[in-house]
């Protein structure tokens, strides 16, 4: 079937190596974030559209009666140029509100005779003209511009819609003047302000966030990805500060006390890229004569700390790598990125002016951990990426959106790993990406990488496209592809057209074209589990779902089966390659001897996961207990990820998955022991509030000892820092899992730590990579005289990565009524940020004692957090607090939820979805496994440890 199908030689240009070479390589990470990203570590990005938005109709209404009612734009009108002038008031009006004002004229061509403009317009007060309408126009080049016949704003669809007198003339150019004043709200979304303390002075700062449809918020525009244009942007801002924009500025024109900023124009480009920014920041950067000026851009005091000087160190390097790679040169002159206390996502990638949460951007050597300057290096080098794939090739429409953020993932990594070749990043690719979406995408509500543009339609089916799935669901680009579809709009078709040139060029063998073998990837939602049989080669498919008794009602041409590039080791032996083309198939290569074992999936360059019959699961966990390093490391990580997860889906037995754990006091390298743990949290999770959770306890207690002794004697009693990248994590991972489970000293040296810092607060001497786990530890070992020099610290911390580790670690605590005072802080923006409120309140959900303080809190507020305060990623907060959810009461209640919810779920209501589902199989999955996993434990822990 599959068999003779195979890459018939190693590829030297990279793009073909990542994309066909191995096309494994492609579909592994065809599901890779984030957690911005975030790792923003939030599932779905927050619409900033308003409560009007959460009511709107179904996604594909029946027969709008009018143009207006529709969500997408006509194909009539082309905007060629918008020239826009912004005022922002950085001070409160008359009546306690800020506000921007501002003038705009676009400058359109019409494509197809027509009577109607419409252009999107959202929470502006638009001012009418002397006829009493909401804009104005005229022709341009001899055109005659038609009478207004009627105006007015279109909230349900964010259009200001003209009525015209009679039709625009197809080929001719028009320019619309429109006026208006809008709110500068603290929402997060479209042009915003952002506020912090500076030596006991309130600071505020104005400043944007686009993707995906704020633009409109800010002025009036055709505020769809395809309709491209050329900006030309002016600013009017107090005298002591400075305005930034995607161009470099090149006029200041005094008047008392304010300054009017111009900026060059800027690329041809989408909406969504547009970024502009009034501040009192400060900056360091490359020398003006660079070919490229760098800038970081951040708090005065940030940067005279040198907490952007990393940030500088490595963005040229990436960006030059980034030159080679796409063999194409940068196009702009300037690349500013700024780090802003206020920031919804991780980063955004407005070209030529890049903003980031201060955590992404900045970095304090003497106070920040290796992960946080991991999170900065990939998180520049993704935003980077997207320069060229993303900016100067833009998808068509939202719903081939996995093209560009799927890309940036991938790369990313490539930047980062050229920028610290030491850390060893293409690795960690499975960890950080792929291994977490596996989780999202084995669910029966899943959806497909690329959707229907007819399925994507109003913004909060835009905003629900921004989650794990989107960020980690693909890969590659050809300097080719860059070079046909630059400063244009490209679909994801025309990506696979050039693939299979390269694949063509170069004589590879693949069993079907590019295209042929992507759509089943793409097209389709979730992946494969491959069972091999290793008595008889036999090899079989099916669609993985981590509940198997869940329903599918997505339906698939595909019938749900993929063309599955496979690779295996056997005994030790060369990697090996094999197509699986059908539900199953023979291959006699695969059949083993009496001694023999096999691994598939090397590496997990593959998206899909593998069981085994039972022999060689034995052997496997027999090679395991004796010489572990035999099996490759990441693939001793993936069969432990594997067994939990096929447990899960009631495939093999868990306890043959626990069992996969038992080698791991022998153990000493990252990844196998932090897939371990992440996967031992879903038992946590199911568990700690029954009587499985203390032999549970006792049997990692037992597993981690041998490395916390480990990490003892490696830093010399605690005294040096590893040098190894994932060391330094792994030293992490055992403090952490030996302080949870009691294991002898790992208390006493928390708390020592804890205790010490706060009898000389000025003086903090635990090591940056450890403060997270010695804060949580301590704080939930103590009580209320931790917890509030602990937020003390927090609220005087002016180190970004440093509040973040406070803010969780306030989340350990045990104390129930700390936990609900902490929860109502999430609602005081002078306490914690909107931008971190999500963050704070699933932290609190994660701890066993806040879990159900945090589910009343987001159901009391409900209503609150939606229609009033903003900030808040609704999906996150509901996938967060619910995540323990494992009884029939639980279920109930999330029904419950969404019975009394159902016209404010907005963007929230795939997450409730997912929850429901996910809580259904949690259910089911302890009714079954409760009492053989209570055995189990009992039994590994019967003997002395």
């Amino acid at each position: 079937m599959g068999k003779g199908f195979y890459i018939s030689k190693a590829l030297g240009i990279v793009c073909v190596v990542a994309a066909i070479g191995a096309v494994a390589t492609i579909i592994a990470l065809s599901v890779v974030y984030a957690q911005e990203k975030s790792k923003n570590e939030e599932a779905l990005l927050p619409s900033t559209s308003g409560p009007g938005a959460t009511t709107l109709p179904p996604t594909t209404p029946s027969a709008p009666k009018e143009l207006w009612d529709h969500y997408r734009l006509p194909d009539t009108l082309a905007p060629l140029t918008y020239n826009v002038t912004l005022w922002p008031r950085l001070e409160p009006n008359e009546h306690g509100l800020y506000i921007f004002t501002g003038h705009s004229k676009v400058v359109f061509r019409c494509v197809k005779e027509t009577d109607l403009i419409l252009i999107h317009s959202n929470k502006l007060n638009l001012t009418a003209s002397e006829g009493g309408h909401l804009a104005t126009l005229k022709g341009l080049d001899g055109a005659t511009a038609p009478g207004l016949k009627k105006t007015w704003l279109e909230v349900p669809t964010e259009y200001l819609v003209i009525q015209l007198d009679s039709p625009l003339q197809a080929g001719s150019w028009y320019e619309l003047f429109t006026d208006f004043v809008g709110e500068l709200a603290d929402d997060l979304g479209g042009f915003y302000r952002s506020e912090y303390m500076e030596d006991g002075v309130k600071k505020v700062v104005a400043t944007t966030q686009m993707q995906p449809t704020d633009a409109r918020k800010a002025f009036p525009c055709f505020d769809e990805p395809a309709m491209k244009a050329v900006f030309h942007m002016t600013l009017i801002h107090p005298s002591d500060t400075v305005a930034l924009s995607n161009g470099m500025n090149h006029g200041k024109f005094l008047c008392p006390h304010l300054l009017q900023t111009s900026f060059e124009p800027t690329e041809i480009m989408s909406t969504y890229l547009l970024a502009f920014v009034v501040c009192d920041f400060g900056f360091i950067g490359t020398e003006p004569t660079a070919e490229v000026l760098v800038r970081i851009w951040a708090r005065k005091k940030a940067i005279a700390e040198g907490q952007g000087d990393y940030a500088l160190e490595k963005t040229g390097p990436i960006l030059t790598f980034f030159e080679n790679y796409y063999k194409s040169k940068y196009p702009l002159s300037k690349s500013d990125q700024i780090a802003l206390p206020d920031f919804s996502a991780g980063a955004m990638e407005n070209w030529g002016l890049i903003t980031y949460r201060e955590t992404a951007l900045l970095y304090n050597p003497h106070a920040s951990s290796n992960g946080d300057k991991e999170w900065v290096a990939t998180v520049i080098s993704h935003e980077l990426a997207h320069m060229w794939f993303g900016n100067l090739v833009t998808t068509r429409w939202w719903n081939d959106l996995w093209l560009n953020e799927g890309f940036a993932t991938y790369v990313s990594y490539l930047g980062a790993n050229y920028a610290e070749p030491t850390w060893n990043m293409k690795d960690l690719i499975v960890l950080n990406e792929i291994v977490g979406v596996m989780g999202v995408d084995a669910l029966a509500s899943s959806h497909p990488l690329s959707s229907k543009e007819e399925d994507v339609q109003r913004p909060e089916d835009i905003s629900q496209l921004f989650d794990s799935i989107t960020y980690s669901k693909v890969i590659i680009c050809l300097q080719t592809y860059l070079q046909e579809f630059k400063y244009n709009n490209t679909v994801y078709t025309d990506l696979w057209k050039h693939l299979q040139m390269a694949v063509d060029k170069n004589g590879i063998k693949l069993p079907h074209t590019v295209e042929v073998i992507m759509n089943r990837w793409i097209l389709q939602m979730g992946f494969p589990v491959v069972t091999i049989d290793t008595k008889t080669g036999r090899i079989t498919q099916k669609h993985f779902l981590l509940d198997p008794e869940s329903v599918v009602e997505t339906p698939s041409e595909f019938k749900y089966e993929w063309f599955v590039p496979m690779t295996w080791i056997k005994t030790g032996g060369v990697e090996q390659q094999y197509w699986l083309l059908n539900k199953e198939a023979t291959n006699a290569e695969m059949a083993l001897g009496v001694n023999d074992w096999l691994v598939a999936n090397i590496d997990m360059k593959g998206f899909y996961r593998v069981n085994y019959d039972s022999e060689n699961w034995e052997r496997l966990l027999n090679k395991l207990s004796t010489k572990h390093q035999d099996i490759p490391v990441i693939n001793r990580a993936q069969i432990i990820d594997d067994a939990f997860n096929l447990a899960r889906a009631k495939m093999v037995n868990t306890t043959l998955a626990l069992r996969t754990t038992k080698f791991l006091d022998k153990e000493v390298e990252y990844m196998p022991w932090e897939t371990a743990s992440r996967n031992l949290n879903y038992f946590f999770l199911m568990f700690d509030r029954s009587e499985v959770y203390g032999h549970m306890q006792a049997y990692i207690k037992k597993q981690v000892t041998p490395l916390f002794n480990h990490f003892k004697e490696l830093t010399a009693n605690w005294t040096k820092i590893p040098d190894n990248h994932t060391d330094q994590y792994n030293q992490v991972n055992a403090i952490s899992l030996a302080c949870s489970t009691g294991v002898e000293g790992c208390k006493e040296l928390t708390t020592g730590w804890f205790k010490e810092w706060m009898s000389d607060p000025a003086n903090n001497k635990i090591s940056p990579n450890l403060k997270t786990t010695v804060y949580c530890s301590a704080i939930a070992a103590g009580g209320v005289d931790e917890w509030d020099f602990a937020w003390s610290m927090f609220k005087n911390a002016t180190i970004a990565s440093e509040a973040d580790k406070l803010m969780y670690a306030l989340s350990c605590t045990k104390q129930p009524w700390l936990l609900n005072r902490y929860l109502e802080y999430c609602l005081d923006p002078t306490k914690i940020r909107k931008q971190d409120a999500t963050s704070t309140v699933v932290s609190i959900a994660g701890n066993p004692i806040g879990q159900p303080l945090a589910w009343d809190f987001v159901r009391a507020n409900w209503d609150h957090i939606v229609n009033d305060y903003g900030g808040f990623s609704f999906g996150g907060l509901i996938s967060g607090v619910t995540k323990r959810f494992s009884s029939e009461f639980e279920y109930k209640q999330l029904v419950q939820f969404k019975e009394d919810n159902a016209g404010s779920l907005g963007t929230s209501s795939a997450a409730l979805e997912q929850s429901l589902e996910r809580t259904k199989a949690n259910m089911n999955w302890v009714a079954m496994n409760k009492d053989q996993v209570l055995e189990w434990f009992i039994s590994e822990t019967s003997s002395p440890v």
